[in-house]
């Protein structure tokens, strides 16, 4: 998945309109259980004033999230009362979804999560984690690709003194390597499509891998440095073409088109591993809720 910018104003990622409203940070959640044919669904229940109707997603972290109008928004009348019909007519599609997320989830668990000797992706390839303890006196831990005949290594090099963890380490080192992936790609395309950024932001987005406003501005996950640089590409690509054409219409897939032919081919990978990335530093804090306000496939 793709998902779309949180409460940018004006922003636009992934079918944001950039319509704001006064309220547009006020989203709340409770637990909730859906008593459907195929019996009881657990969900989050989202109350967003930007929702304009009932809408499900398979959040690659927390399950299965409804969102709905907040209370008070005008011409929505207890919206509540139709989740249950709503997730009903779904319901082969959101536990044939679940099932798979689960599937997933014990493969990535099943790689090792941050232990010596598991499993990382770097640029789309699986990489081997080593975890040793650094050289005696050494005041920083360390982080470094080693490539091999057999296979690839990150090698995190821990120095006694230092508190982090293992993944904050990992993510300090997987940002700038990002950061310079993303912006040589936009110097590649940017010209082509007659844009310019006014400013660029690299952040743990988990819930979009990218979003622009009309100011101009660009964010993106670090998190596609461990995607294929093709799939990286292709969300750059995206946010670009928004600062010519906001909306996902004829024109705005032409010009992404223009840019990047195979671009659906590394959206379906981004949709495939979408748990596996947003998920490969598990031990890091839990979702930022700025960042969680929708998500929509690209």
């Amino acid at each position: 998945m793709v998902p779309r910018p949180a409460n940018d104003p004006g922003g636009c990622c992934v079918g944001h309109d950039g319509r704001v409203t006064s309220r547009a940070t006020t989203v709340t959640e409770t637990p909730a259980v859906a008593r459907l044919p195929g019996g009881p669904l657990a969900y989050t229940l989202r109350r967003s004033p930007r929702s304009r109707g009932i809408r499900v997603v398979i959040h690659p972290e927390r399950g299965v999230v409804v969102t709905i109008p907040a209370p008070g928004r005008r011409g929505r009348i207890d919206p509540e009362r139709h989740i249950a019909p709503f997730l009903a007519q779904r319901e082969a599609w959101i536990r044939r979804h679940v099932a798979k997320q689960a599937r997933e989830q014990a493969e990535i668990e099943a790689r090792g999560g941050l232990r010596d000797g598991a499993a990382i992706r770097f640029r789309g390839d699986l990489h081997r984690l080593r975890i040793v303890r650094a050289p005696a006196g050494a005041r920083r831990s360390r982080v470094e690709r080693i490539g091999g005949v057999d296979e690839d290594e990150i090698v995190v090099r821990v120095a006694s003194a230092d508190r982090r963890s293992v993944g904050a380490l990992l993510e300090g080192w997987f940002k700038p390597r990002a950061r310079a992936a993303i912006e040589r790609e936009i110097r590649h395309h940017a010209d082509a499509l007659n844009v310019s950024p006014a400013a660029i932001s690299i952040r743990d987005q988990r819930t979009r891998w990218g979003s622009a406003s009309r100011e101009r501005r660009l964010a993106f996950s670090w998190r596609l440095v461990l995607a294929p640089p093709d799939a990286l590409e292709t969300v750059v690509v995206h946010e670009l073409a928004h600062l010519r054409v906001f909306g996902h219409g004829p024109r705005f897939w032409a010009l992404v088109a223009s840019r990047k032919p195979d671009h659906k081919v590394w959206r379906a990978w981004l949709r495939e591993h979408s748990l596996e990335l947003h998920g490969a530093l598990a031990e890091r804090r839990p979702t930022d809720r700025r960042d969680q306000d929708e998500i929509a496939s690209i």
